[in-house]
């Protein structure tokens, strides 16, 4: 609209998820006008301790790089020599044992016996893991595993930086020097009201500002904390549990998984396929491969692949990672790009309200000149001119800080703050503060099922083995050697480990689907730990969502070297050459069993069951570790169908997307059918929706792929990078993409979409760490309450600034023009800086900080291109402004007749009167602010407390200035009549506004989803005949 074409293109970030520091550095140079760069730039990334951050992190990767040289020295000289160091050089000495990770000095670990040594050094038992009753000695001797962290800033810290606005300096120079003249005309006390009650505004002002940016910074504060929240599996007291990373102490015993953060630096015991990325510190891309010749594993990188368990041998800040981020400074958070837009608009604002601020100087001043001069009195100066030409530079330095929104940027991150701090009361923990607010233009969402859309509370419900179909509950006994082969796969092919705690209760820990089959095994009536104890592991691939599968091979107590494999079905299946059949007997698979065994298997997906096939091999002679585990010639133990049900309450969030024009799309690796079927029953998969399958999708061009992004409803058996391909096309078609992960190779697709969202439960450390938002209940309806804020945090910045312009206009044209006439402005100094501080924080925290409703849904995404003062604004503004101009403007011109006022005070009542009214046209403004197009503007009004406060605050506070600081404020107390009319006529602004709403204005539609879709732009009947065609895929 009209200030938004004057936007510089500077201030246009929404193109771009991850702007470039050129494109930061732009807007901030075209931002002028600026009024408290300390204040306005607070929330916005520092871009110079970016640059100083960066150099630091590749000094450090460049140190690190020199370690890993001569760590690989270290390896060709270990035969050469050994050094000889003692177990106990490293009781009780942290320096020791944080120089041995750090140096990767191997020969050392060798000569004091390895991890054994270590663990005897640290008073450990590798077996049973740390006792809990030795904590806090073990923190007293080796530290705790925290990090130091910059103090947070103080209330008076805020005060300073409030107080550095250039206006409110000068001002407070004009306050004293109004004084110093006062006291020397008028003397004691007159002689310092005018000054006084200017230096008293200025403290509300600088209080109020300091104590809202304060509550902001705690906020802020809060949500960090839940930030850095991030949990381990560790072994103590005999029994694996889950620990905060910043419980843990020298000799604890990790357990790592594929997509862990590894907590603090430690030590290699056993595991399997142990890739680490430790680009994080060493700037190198390839992952290192950590088995026993290679031990040291360090805090802050990631596990790539594997699982492994670690013995802690250094924490907090002696940790490398500890000690590079004491190196860091606070770099601030990327801006978002409303708030860039908002400093743009802020500008455009400030530049007018400076030309009318100067205007407004120079009028009153020649005009005060001219009547001077009429009178013959130029060259006789007294201090009553001095004081006047003061006050008329004081009025037009108010109007400055008026008319400069200094608020309007900060008003986002008030809002997104208030925000973020409701949503992770709803279980969402937004990470980046630009999320909150794209999310509430978001057009699709591809979401997970697992999880997600389900409970994930997983059972085994029905499972195919023997040749037959049986409910989970009611299984018949199997033949002693099915049974045996049975538990040993469920057994030995898990990530997972059934524990029991202080009190002999059995639990499963690992995933839900690892766990319910864990649990269907306990159920047979075997037992996990004799099962393990008797079969030894050689190696191990665990589960990951390329292969969709995970094995294992191992040694049986008689000798045999027998290989397991678990995963999804078609894949599992795909892998065998033999079948057990309804004997028991094993034999080949014929291509007539397999069909059998492929129509039990979409029979379990067709009742939206989950399906895995179990799988065996016996390998002749010994297996060398070193080579890859058997891709073929396994035999089918058995298919299982795990019931995950849906969550309560998944439809109708599916049903609300819908009708807020937000198209839902399943991307699952799960069986087409099993997705049909939960997609059919959570709304997502109509009638004739599409289902695709993710090889099909990946294998076709990059032109079909385009035109089958937009109707696609579910995408099964898709792999990371099919999901980042679906994507990448989506977003090219200008759709704004959400979308959830919560694997490792998720990273990518969370790193390209718009707003990523990763699950709190299920989700790994590296999905996280991508994301934009933590869904801590992984509930998709926490995704739908998140989109719900992002809209109400745009919807309450757009009332904002529709309240703030209102303000702004009034407020400068009715000084301005009564300069321009009268030779006097009606609202002095210390008025306007209280209509100020309605106007910018009071009207912020009023109206930023507004609940959502549930009308919000019923309204399509916010487009990026569209303008943010919208024609309904405009509209909006306009009709309010003319209104009170036109009250104001009689009153100030013909007033006095028209309130019968007489007497030597009736231009002080009068002006006290204008002020008055002008207060209250704003107060029931803000009401009417509250809904931008709704005439019913009471909706919800009860529920936010903090917009009654400040209504109420606000009247109140303007009762005491004008009855009882009329001596500051140059007021004067007012009959109940007048009270009541000011009263009256700001009220009517309420049935104006409904007057105003019923014009008529352009708004844009509501996009169907699902029901029916829009032609592709690029050739639609193309897109039409790919709809029809892929409508069943197999």
């Amino acid at each position: 609209m009209v200030v938004e074409r004057f936007i510089p293109d500077e201030c246009n970030l929404t193109t771009d998820r991850h702007p470039s520091p050129e494109a930061l550095q732009n807007w901030r140079n075209v931002v002028s006008l600026v009024l408290n760069k300390k204040r306005r730039f607070r929330h916005v990334a520092k871009l110079d301790r970016r640059e100083e951050n960066k150099d630091t992190v590749d000094k450090v990767k460049g140190l690190l790089r020199k370690y890993i040289t001569v760590r690989a020295v270290a390896y060709r000289l270990l035969e050469a020599g050994r050094h000889d160091a003692k177990v106990s050089d490293f009781h009780n000495n942290p320096d020791k044992l944080a120089s041995l990770v750090r140096n990767y000095d191997v020969k050392t670990l060798h000569s004091v016996g390895g991890v054994p040594g270590i663990a005897k050094a640290v008073e450990v038992n590798i077996d049973e893991g740390v006792n809990s009753t030795d904590l806090s000695v073990r923190q007293d001797t080796y530290g705790i595993n925290k990090y130091t962290e910059k103090p947070s800033k103080s209330f008076f810290m805020f005060v300073w930086e409030a107080l550095h606005d250039l206006t409110l300096i000068i001002l407070i120079v004009c306050a004293v020097i109004s004084i110093g003249v006062g006291l020397a005309t008028e003397g004691w006390p007159n002689g310092i009201y005018d000054g006084l009650g200017i230096l008293l505004s200025i403290l509300l002002v600088v209080t109020v500002t300091a104590v809202s940016d304060y509550k902001q910074s705690l906020q802020f504060k809060d949500l960090d904390k839940e930030k850095k929240k991030i949990s381990c599996h560790v072994t103590r007291d005999g029994c694996r549990k889950k620990v905060s990373i910043y419980d843990l102490v020298v000799g604890d015993i990790v357990h790592l998984s594929i997509g862990d953060q590894v907590p603090a630096d430690g030590i290699f015991m056993s595991g399997y396929s142990l890739l680490i990325d430790e680009s994080s510190l060493t700037g190198e891309s390839e992952a290192i491969h950590i088995d026993e010749k290679k031990p040291f594993l360090l805090g802050g990188t990631k596990v790539q692949d594997g699982s492994a368990k670690m013995l802690v041998a250094t924490v907090g800040m002696r940790t490398e990672w500890g000690k590079l981020m004491e190196t860091l400074s606070d770099e601030g958070e990327t801006e978002t790009p409303l708030q860039v837009k908002l400093n743009g608009v802020a500008t455009i604002i400030g530049k007018i309200g400076l030309v009318f601020a100067v205007l407004t100087f120079l009028v009153l001043t020649v005009r005060f000149l001219i009547e001077k001069a009429m009178r013959h009195e130029l060259s006789r100066w007294t201090s009553g001119d001095a004081l006047s030409l003061l006050d008329y530079f004081a009025t037009a330095v108010t109007i400055i800080v008026v008319a400069v929104p200094e608020g309007l940027p900060l008003a986002v991150t008030l809002s997104l703050a208030f925000a973020m701090k409701k949503l992770m009361d709803d279980k969402a923990l937004v990470r980046h503060l630009s999320a909150c607010e794209t999310m509430g233009s978001s057009t699709c969402i591809c979401t997970d099922k697992t999880g997600t859309l389900t409970t994930n509370h997983m059972v085994v419900d029905k499972i195919w083995v023997s040749g037959k179909t049986e409910d989970a509950k009611e299984t018949s006994e199997l033949p002693e050697n099915i049974s045996a082969v049975l538990l040993q796969c469920i057994f030995e092919c898990t990530g997972s480990e059934v524990v029991k705690d202080k009190d002999g209760q059995t639990s499963v820990l690992g995933t839900p689907t690892e766990s319910a089959i864990l649990e269907y095994g306990l159920s047979l009536g075997g037992d996990f730990g004799v099962v393990r104890s008797e079969i030894k592991v050689l190696k191990m691939e665990p589960f990951n969502s390329k292969k969709k599968k995970m094995s294992v091979i191992t040694t049986l107590p008689d000798g045999t070297t027998r290989a397991f494999c678990k995963g999804a079905s078609e894949i599992v299946l795909g892998l065998c050459d033999k079948i057990i059949d309804n004997n028991g007997e094993i034999v080949p698979l014929s291509e007539e069993k397999a069909k059998y065994v492929t129509s039990v298997i979409n029979e379990f997906a067709d009742n939206a069951l989950r399906t895995l096939s179990l799988a065996y091999i016996d390998v002749e002679g010994e297996f060398d570790v070193q080579k890859d585990l058997p891709e073929n010639g396994y035999t089918l133990i058995a298919v299982v169908g795990i019931k995950d049900p849906l969550r309560p309450g998944v439809a109708e969030a599916v049903e609300t997307c819908l009708a807020a024009g937000v198209t839902v799309r399943m991307v699952t690796g799960d069986n087409i059918n099993t997705a049909r079927a939960i997609a059919k029953e959570c709304g997502i998969l109509t009638e004739n929706g599409i289902a695709i399958e993710g090889p099909d999708f990946r294998n076709r061009t990059e032109a079909e792929k385009s035109e089958l992004a937009p109707i696609i409803q579910v995408m099964a058996r898709s792999s990371p990078t099919d999901k980042l391909e679906l994507v990448k096309h989506l977003r090219g078609l200008s759709e704004v993409v959400a979308v959830t992960g919560d694997g490792t190779n998720d990273a990518p697709a969370l790193h390209e979409s718009d707003i990523g969202f990763a699950m709190g439960i299920a989700g790994t450390e590296v999905a996280k760490e991508q994301a934009d938002v933590i869904v801590m209940d992984d509930d998709f309806a926490t995704i739908v309450k998140v989109a719900k804020w992002g809209r109400a945090v745009y919807i309450n910045i757009q009332k904002f600034v529709q309240f703030q312009l209102t303000v702004n206009i009034v407020a400068l044209m009715i000084n301005f023009v009564s300069a321009c006439i009268t030779g006097s402005a009606p609202l002095t100094a210390v008025q306007l800086l209280w209509v100020n501080l309605i106007m910018d924080t009071l009207g912020a925290l009023a109206l930023a900080t507004e609940p959502p409703n549930d009308g919000l849904m019923n309204r399509p995404p916010v487009k990026r291109t569209e303008s943010f003062i919208t024609k309904t604004m405009w509209r909006n503004i306009i009709g309010q402004s003319v209104y009170q101009m036109a009250v104001l403007f009689v009153l100030n011109f013909a007033g006095i007749p028209i309130l019968g006022l007489h007497g030597d005070n009736a231009t002080a009542i009068l002006n006290t009167f204008i002020f008055n009214t002008f207060v209250f046209c704003q107060v029931f403004n803000e009401v009417n602010s509250r809904d931008i197009d709704k005439i019913n503007i009471f909706h919800g009004m009860l529920n936010s407390w903090i917009f009654i406060a400040v209504m109420v605050s606000t009247v109140v506070f303007q009762v005491i200035i004008v009855e009882y600081l009329g001596a500051f404020a140059s007021t004067v107390p007012l009959s109940w009549q007048l009270w009541s009319l000011s009263i009256v006529i700001g009220f009517v602004s309420m049935p104006i506004a409904v007057v105003v709403k019923c014009i008529p204005v352009e708004k844009p539609a509501v996009k169907q989803q699902h029901a029916d879709y829009e032609a592709l732009p690029s050739d639609p009947e193309r897109g039409h005949a790919v709809a029809k065609e892929n409508t069943n895929f197999p």
